[in-house]
């Protein structure tokens, strides 16, 4: 008889990426959601204003200060920060219920949401983007053509300080070649995939079937 109905749900796995502002996250995930099932993207909220092809609702939830204020108080954030000056935030029930529903979510934040995200949910899988060296990363920003100069200045200052804490993620990913460095990514979700599937949880249940079959001998 089987005994399937012992095993218990599995819950969604919940990864952070995180990278200096330039750093190629938006490429590789929409790659890398192009290629592994069951994994969403969790579209953050921001008060800064769209650049040139961004969509609301498609890219971020762009909102105003004052809202994003008031949904701060009501505790709708399950971390927010504030970059380069303007606020970011992760949307609380938006990932609770895509979690709950058995659907991995990645999140793509800067390195203080992943901190304050790894003090809420310790067991994110955290992986940390380094660009090649500090002139890819500086030509990266400049070949955009959405900031000014002074706006791509304080990115490479804040990109100092955001590279040189890559030892607070679980994994760190060079991305000096699209292709090299999604297939690492790909790599990194199919092993942590099996990790999820392993857990004590369902081990214990599976042990516990042992116990069951033994009683009845």
């Amino acid at each position: 008889m089987s005994n399937n109905h012992l095993m218990p749900a599995r819950r969604g796995m919940l990864v952070v990426v995180s990278a200096p502002s330039g750093g190629g996250k938006s490429t590789l995930l929409n790659r890398l959601l192009s290629e592994v099932d069951n994994l969403h993207y969790s579209i953050s909220y921001t008060t800064r204003p769209p650049r040139p092809g961004e969509r609301h609702g498609e890219h971020y939830y762009f909102v105003s200060p004052d809202d994003f204020e008031r949904m701060r108080e009501h505790g709708e954030f399950l971390e927010s920060a504030l970059v380069h000056g303007h606020f970011y935030g992760t949307h609380r029930k938006f990932v609770e219920a895509t979690l709950e529903r058995g659907q991995d979510l990645i999140l793509d934040i800067d390195v203080q949401g992943a901190e304050s995200l790894a003090n809420i949910m310790p067991e994110a899988t955290r992986i940390f983007l380094m660009p090649p060296n500090y002139e890819v990363l500086r030509q990266r920003l400049c070949a955009r053509g959405s900031d000014d100069p002074g706006v791509i200045a304080q990115r490479l200052r804040n990109a100092g300080q955001e590279v040189r804490r890559f030892r607070e993620f679980h994994y760190v990913v060079i991305n000096d070649d699209l292709e090299r460095a999604l297939r690492a990514l790909v790599c990194i979700i199919r092993a942590e995939r099996e990790r999820w599937r392993l857990s004590e949880k369902k081990l214990d249940a599976i042990v516990e079937t042992f116990r069951s079959e033994a009683m009845i001998l």
